[in-house]
């Protein structure tokens, strides 16, 4: 939160505020250079460090995003959106931020990014502290085995609320239970609100004039398929799942071997991605309209 994104370098005016002399802070470099070299002492050689990227640019590095208005959506314990805008920055109008995605030769590529608190870390919460889930690999199965949701929401807002929200004391809610409502209502209530978080996130894009033909999902928790095919539903875009899902760790990679010589090209990289599955919308526009309104519902409740 100290470097000025619009001059690349530290901003002093913010520097001077907080009485931070600028002398103590590293260099800031591109995200392909040279960073020097790992300890010889942990396996035996001197490794270059070539690349440096923040998490979520380096996902979504790993899933080529390298047109302007290409987007990825990574879904871990909490869930980040990504896309690239270019060489221009765009001030989202919609609580959205404005990022740096990449900087090669001395120039910047920016983003758009949106934030959800919660995503894996509500099945984290099924699993660990209400115990109606052994693992994350049965939320699936679960989900499956109900018809709908029975109009039973939870918002997961375990710590406040992000984009396009950024509401820190909202806190979280169930909503819509009846004597009918079980135990598979609430695991699926938590896996449909990740959706729904997401809709929220692409919603802001679209009142800013961005709309994304496709998404490029990583993370955790794109293991479930039915999850991935809802949101398709929700977001009403297609969704696509890449074979490798690690897409941080492998950006990061891809970057150093642009560094050093092994890709001559970001087109090389885009031939190294490869998809595994697809998921095209197959819901009605009055059934998404009669689940988002239920969800609208529940986050007005949680507003503080």
């Amino acid at each position: 939160m100290l470097f000025n994104i619009n001059k690349n370098n530290w901003d002093n005016e913010i520097l001077k505020i907080f009485k931070i002399n600028k002398s103590i802070l590293p260099i800031v470099k591109n995200s392909a250079d040279d960073f020097g070299y790992t300890s010889k002492k942990f396996i035996g050689e001197k490794i270059s460090i070539s690349a440096v990227l923040g998490d979520q640019q380096a996902a979504a590095f790993g899933q080529a995003c390298f047109e302007k208005g290409s987007v990825k959506s990574t879904y871990g314990t909490g869930a980040f959106v990504i896309m690239n805008t270019g060489n221009k920055k765009l001030i989202s109008k919609n609580k959205l931020l404005t990022t740096i995605y990449y900087r090669l030769n001395n120039k910047n590529t920016f983003a758009i990014e949106g934030s959800i608190f919660v995503a894996g870390a509500g099945v984290q919460w099924l699993r660990d502290k209400i115990r109606l889930i052994n693992n994350a690999y049965e939320t699936e199965k679960i989900v499956k085995s109900k018809e709908n949701n029975d109009g039973v929401y939870i918002v997961p807002a375990f710590t406040g609320l992000g984009a396009p929200y950024w509401s820190p004391n909202s806190r979280g809610l169930i909503t819509g239970l009846t004597r009918n409502s079980d135990w598979k209502d609430l695991v699926r209530a938590v896996i449909e609100s990740v959706a729904y978080q997401s809709y929220d996130l692409f919603e802001s894009m679209r009142k800013d004039g961005l709309k994304p033909k496709i998404v490029k999902v990583d993370g955790g928790m794109v293991i479930n398929n039915w999850f991935c095919q809802f949101l398709s539903n929700i977001i009403d875009t297609k969704v696509v799942k890449p074979k490798v899902r690690e897409t941080t760790a492998l950006g990061a990679a891809l970057m150093a071997g642009l560094k050093i010589g092994v890709y001559k090209s970001l087109s090389d990289i885009s031939n190294y991605w490869k998809i595994e599955k697809k998921f095209t919308p197959k819901i009605s526009k009055s059934s998404r309209t009669k689940l988002l309104k239920g969800w609208q519902q529940a986050i007005r409740k949680t507003l503080v």
